[in-house]
């Protein structure tokens, strides 16, 4: 294997950047996994190095520290969801169908994803770091999916023109939010079906032209 070396002292062996990737990936799914299982504060670097069979100076050459690691699987997370969302948006043949639908994966995102999502609203979106980072702008790529679906409603015809789709983003958002959040924390359970139903009727009923309701 080939080395680099300065002067009399050998440095540690060149690995490809396919293999550094391979090494990166195992660490941050086994950061994902014990995070989900333990949380943030409780998980340790220790943990994670164990469980991608790594040593914890590996996981430092490539990660400054445990918060930096979270912020990388976090990343990887959004980037995943986000076009899960995108792909949900695009389904339907009308207005009504294709909100049911990126609610519907929105809400699902919360199920599957539980433990992240309640380290992304705990530890990351109320922390100082959060603005100006790739986190936040992922999460506006996200809540832009839904605004630029109402933009196109509207420019079919199929959603009032007098509407803001910034604040039913939000609505739609915020509302999803505040009716996940006792599961997220662990305290009841989240009817996907139901809620998605429910709150796309009255979102529809609010927003759309009478033909599209």
């Amino acid at each position: 294997m080939a080395t680099e070396t300065r002067g009399d002292m050998q440095a540690m062996p060149v690995i490809s950047a396919e293999r550094m990737q391979g090494r990166i990936d195992a660490i941050v799914e086994a950061a994902s996994a014990t995070f989900s299982a333990k949380g943030f504060e409780a998980a340790s670097i220790a943990e994670i190095a164990r469980a991608a069979e790594v040593s914890d100076g590996l996981i430092y050459r490539y990660f400054s520290n445990k918060r930096d690691l979270l912020l990388r699987v976090l990343q990887v997370f959004y980037e995943r969801v986000v076009a899960d969302l995108e792909t949900e948006s695009a389904r339907g043949a009308n207005f009504r169908e294709r909100l049911h639908h990126l609610i519907r994966r929105h809400l699902t995102n919360f199920v599957a994803d539980r433990e992240l999502c309640r380290l992304f609203l705990s530890e990351v979106r109320v922390a100082g770091d959060y603005k100006g980072s790739d986190i936040q702008a992922l999460n506006r790529r996200y809540a832009n999916v839904l605004k630029a679906l109402i933009e196109d409603g509207i420019a079919r015809g199929e959603v009032r023109p007098d509407v803001s789709p910034r604040l039913v983003r939000d609505v739609i958002f915020g509302a999803v939010e505040h009716i996940s959040w006792p599961y997220v924390t662990g305290d009841g359970t989240l009817d996907v079906a139901a809620t998605a139903d429910t709150v796309t009727a009255l979102i529809c009923g609010g927003i759309c032209l009478p033909a599209n309701t």
